[in-house]
């Protein structure tokens, strides 16, 4: 991967060029939008499967005799007690001006012979850099080793309801089988497609699903062997686009939308996010206060009669004053009607309260409805 280009290429880059990939640049990466059809991909992961290359998010370890405790002093979420082989979600604060730097997943992803901690940093593309280099600046003189390993690995989504049962198919019988076993927000080792890779089973689009970490030198041969499996049972390669659509309807916040650098974390919805007892790290004093007050705006989700989406930037109204702004929008694929996140007067918050978005200088009807928008069906067991 050359990092001197003036776009960042995944290992996957020449797979989607060859195969009709829209390609465009996402926070400094050279990426696929869409193949043909948007709908068609996200339709594909809600009743089939879908495969999405996430390799432009980065992929950090952490580790050394000293890891955990220097995590707990720098993350909202607590990460002292967390079992090899789980997951959890959290926020990176600062003591710079830019706040809140991103929103993360930590993991502890083993233990090495000598019981040391071996832990993992999954953070969004755009704020990689700053965050590595937050990080670095924290480090202490010894006891913890951080290492990016953005550049000499991929990072394969496959998410629906087959996915389970498509990657396992790439497995040995032993394999497959913990895979099933995984649970949500958790994390194993296997052989995927004859290579070795990590995987999670944690999602971003509302429907089941593992992604698989592998070398970037065997990322291809991988991911092609998913598909060649996946095809016939009615798999689609994904962009970004369906990656986004999917995300909102399961209400998912995404950082520089609706998570931002002076968010308000419970305001958002994400006070799992944040554990304060007992605990010290940057911002936590400011986090405390968010707690104990009343925001003035929150969360929301904004469902329309119409198919005519909102964009982000849209602001809300209620008859003649002004209550709030729009965060993500869209058309809903699996609903059939356009959709958004918004954040609006805590006092209109209430579910059915009838609101106004104006989208293109026209007022469009908006009610509030619960999040999330969509909630995949768990199977039933068969009589």
């Amino acid at each position: 991967m050359e990092e001197h280009s003036a776009l960042l290429e995944t290992p996957l880059c020449r797979w989607h060029e060859a195969h009709g990939g829209r390609m465009v640049d996402f926070a400094g990466w050279k990426m696929p939008v869409q193949y043909a059809s948007i709908v068609d991909e996200h339709l594909a992961t809600r009743q089939a499967a879908g495969m999405f290359d996430v390799s432009h998010m980065g992929r950090l370890s952490i580790e050394g005799p000293q890891s955990l405790v220097w995590l707990e002093s720098l993350l909202t979420r607590r990460v002292t007690g967390i079992e090899p082989g789980r997951v959890r979600y959290t926020l990176i604060a600062s003591t710079l001006p830019a706040a809140i730097l991103d929103d993360a997943l930590v993991s502890r992803d083993r233990d090495a012979p000598d019981g040391t901690p071996c832990m993992g940093l999954v953070v969004n593309a755009s704020n990689r850099p700053r965050v590595v280099a937050w990080l670095r600046s924290q480090l202490p003189a010894s006891g913890v080793r951080l290492s990016d390993h953005t550049a000499s690995t991929a990072m394969i989504a496959v998410q629906g309801p087959l996915a389970i049962s498509l990657v396992g198919s790439l497995c040995s019988p032993g394999d497959a089988a913990r895979i099933a076993a995984l649970g949500n927000y958790s994390a194993t080792s296997a052989t995927v497609a004859g290579q070795p890779a990590a995987l999670s089973r944690t999602g971003y689009t509302g429907e089941d699903g593992v992604e698989i970490v592998v070398a970037a030198a065997v990322a291809e041969q991988v991911w092609n062997d998913i598909h060649t499996a996946g095809v016939p049972r009615g798999l689609k390669a994904c962009g970004l686009g369906a990656r986004d659509t999917l995300r909102l309807e399961a209400g998912m916040p995404l950082y520089g939308h609706e998570l931002r650098e002076e968010s308000d974390p419970f305001a958002i919805g994400l006070g799992l996010a944040i554990q304060l007892d007992g605990r010290s790290f940057p911002r936590s004093d400011i986090f405390a206060a968010q707690k104990a007050g009343q925001p003035a705006r929150v969360r929301v989700g904004l469902e329309f009669d119409s198919k005519r989406s909102a964009r982000e930037g849209n602001s809300v109204w209620d008859g003649q004053r002004e209550v709030g702004i729009v965060t993500s929008g869209s058309f809903s694929p699996t609903l059939g009607k356009a959709v958004a996140m918004a954040m609006v007067d805590e006092k209109l918050a209430a579910a059915g309260t009838s609101l106004d978005v104006l989208i293109r200088d026209t007022r469009q009807a908006a009610r509030v409805v619960p999040l999330p928008f969509y909630r995949r069906r768990k199977p039933t067991a068969q009589a």
